[in-house]
């Protein structure tokens, strides 16, 4: 039996204003997660992670405040600053908005 090669799977870039809800969902996630034990804080950090990534593809300038923030969020949340690491998730949540997508 042969092996069969396809084509890289295309990437979900989520369009237009769907971006912000789907970064809101993720983040809303992140912040219930953070401290639970078991892997808590490893999706946690994954998520803040790959919206922050998401968003700054997206739009590096429009989105420039909130990644900066989320950057700082993960850090927090390395370091089990968890606390600071939601209230900065908050602060990002606070600055998606449909109207900024």
């Amino acid at each position: 039996m042969g092996m069969e090669i396809l084509r890289p799977k295309a990437l979900d870039t989520h369009p237009g204003a769907a971006i912000v809800t789907w970064s809101r969902d993720q983040l809303g996630i992140a912040r219930s997660i953070l401290d639970n034990p078991g892997g808590g804080l490893l999706s946690a950090t994954q998520a803040i992670g790959q919206v922050r990534a998401a968003l700054d593809e997206r739009d590096k300038e429009h989105w420039a405040e909130v990644v900066k923030t989320l950057e700082q969020a993960e850090d927090a949340a390395v370091h089990r600053e968890f606390a600071t690491a939601r209230k900065l998730i908050d602060q990002a949540l606070g600055k998606l908005s449909p109207a900024t997508g």
